[in-house]
């Protein structure tokens, strides 16, 4: 479908939906490519493509509010559909918060190309994507007698999506994805120590497309050996691909739904320090080639660069254009973008060398935080470091304790932000943290 033959057909579903008894409408046409390759023992496993175009309509109906999703982009299957949409809507119960975003914050245009967008993604050829996926998989395959199993996979994405609303917001938004993975498992005497690893990149051209497999094997053949050491406190080391999993529970609770529903420990925050004064994060939807990179949400709200933290004082709430009606706050957005930390000076190498007695933690397995306290516990897999070496591979031991006072005791933050996320997380210590085991 051409973009002309997109935006004509948007504009008649949103004049039939305001025709047939909607108060407001907003329409999304999003269309999808995507391919995937898994090899195993030297064979294909899996070979994945797809391609997809889609409408969702959101539809506002005397007060009362409803979204709903069709792939069948006839017009006269989508005037039924429609139609049958608005007369569902209208027995759902009022809401009164629901409405489009005030037409001031909207983005106005004025195009700025944050090159999101592979334009020679069409051109790859399979037997390319077939070759990376064998590629990643020859760098390990029978290499070490330890090895259990390989897997490897190739995966690529592109989508775009055009959204109008009634009350005057057009725009369009595209990315593109490729990326390479690996896992491997090893025999490890008792247990079987497995580990994965990916490149990920917009452009294929930037696409890191050797050590994946090498990567992975050693990271597992490193785990060898796991086991409990004594409980107690623990200065702890966090991997950078480790780190959203602590950061994830801070970002949700300055999301405006966990905040409506009290169901936040950063409840009424605003300005105040709330973490370690090592803590400053950016949130930058204009990043060139960012993962995250866009000029408008998914509401149409004009992105906005943010500082969420400023040396530990929090800065800014997600709040979408619902919830901001119900908190009686103005809207900022309700979906991060690119979190880009501001960096300490050394890799984690060198926080290592740094740490007298800690965990390095590299993953975390099971556990949960409570979203109203902070309260958390995650059982961990990782490094036992003495005297700034690392000293062996450590398993079932778990952390416990509470958001808000672990990331006041951030320590140090490294110089080694993870590109392959949106979440540009750096390696972490946090000092005196609980550790439990043997």
């Amino acid at each position: 479908m051409t973009q002309e033959e997109k935006y004509t057909l948007a504009k008649w579903a949103m004049q039939h939906a305001l025709d047939s008894g909607a108060d407001d409408v907003g329409i999304i046409i999003s269309e999808s490519k995507s391919s995937n390759v898994d090899v195993r023992e030297q064979k294909i496993d899996t070979l994945k493509e797809a391609i997809q175009s889609s409408m969702s309509v959101r539809l506002f109906v005397e007060n009362k509010y409803s979204v709903h999703r069709t792939n069948r982009l006839e017009k006269k299957e989508l005037a039924r559909f429609i139609e049958q949409a608005i007369a569902g809507t209208k027995y759902l119960s009022p809401d009164p918060f629901r409405s489009l975003p005030d037409p001031e914050l909207y983005y106005k245009g004025g195009e700025q190309d944050l090159n999101t967008v592979d334009p020679s993604y069409d051109q790859l050829d399979p037997k390319t994507k077939v070759e990376l996926a064998f590629q990643v998989e020859n760098e390990v395959y029978k290499k070490d007698d330890r090895i259990i199993s390989v897997t490897a996979s190739y995966s690529d994405s592109t989508n775009s999506r055009l959204m109008m609303t009634s009350n005057g917001f057009e725009g369009e938004t595209a990315n593109s994805s490729f990326s390479l993975y690996a896992s491997v498992s090893v025999d490890g005497g008792d247990a079987r120590p497995s580990e994965g690893w990916s490149e990920r990149a917009i452009f294929f051209d930037q696409l890191k497309k050797s050590e994946v497999g090498t990567t992975a094997l050693n990271r597992a053949l490193k785990k060898i050996g796991q086991e409990k050491i004594a409980s107690g406190k623990y200065d702890m080391l966090v991997e950078n691909l480790s780190v959203p999993r602590l950061f994830s529970p801070l970002i949700s609770a300055l999301n405006g739904y966990s905040i409506q529903q009290k169901n936040s420990f950063l409840i009424d925050k605003l300005g105040q320090k709330v973490a370690s004064p090592k803590l400053t994060l950016t949130d930058d939807p204009f990043l060139q080639r960012g993962l995250g990179s866009h000029l408008f949400d998914g509401e149409g709200l004009a992105a906005k660069k943010r500082l969420v933290f400023d040396q530990g004082v929090l800065g800014t709430y997600f709040i979408d254009t619902y919830y901001a009606k119900k908190l009686e706050v103005e809207p900022t957005t309700g979906e991060t973008s690119n979190l880009i930390f501001e960096q300490g000076d050394k890799n984690l190498d060198e926080l290592v060398k740094g740490t007298k007695k800690g965990i390095l933690v590299t993953g975390f397995n099971g556990g949960n935080t409570n979203g109203s306290t902070g309260d958390f516990s995650y059982g961990i897999d990782g490094f036992l470091v003495e005297d700034g070496k690392i000293v062996r591979p450590v398993s079932e031991m778990n952390i416990s304790g509470n958001m808000k006072d672990l990331w006041v005791s951030l320590a140090a933050v490294g110089n080694d932000p993870n590109l392959n996320s949106s979440w540009q997380t750096p390696s972490m210590v946090f000092e005196g943290v609980d550790f439990s085991g043997s």
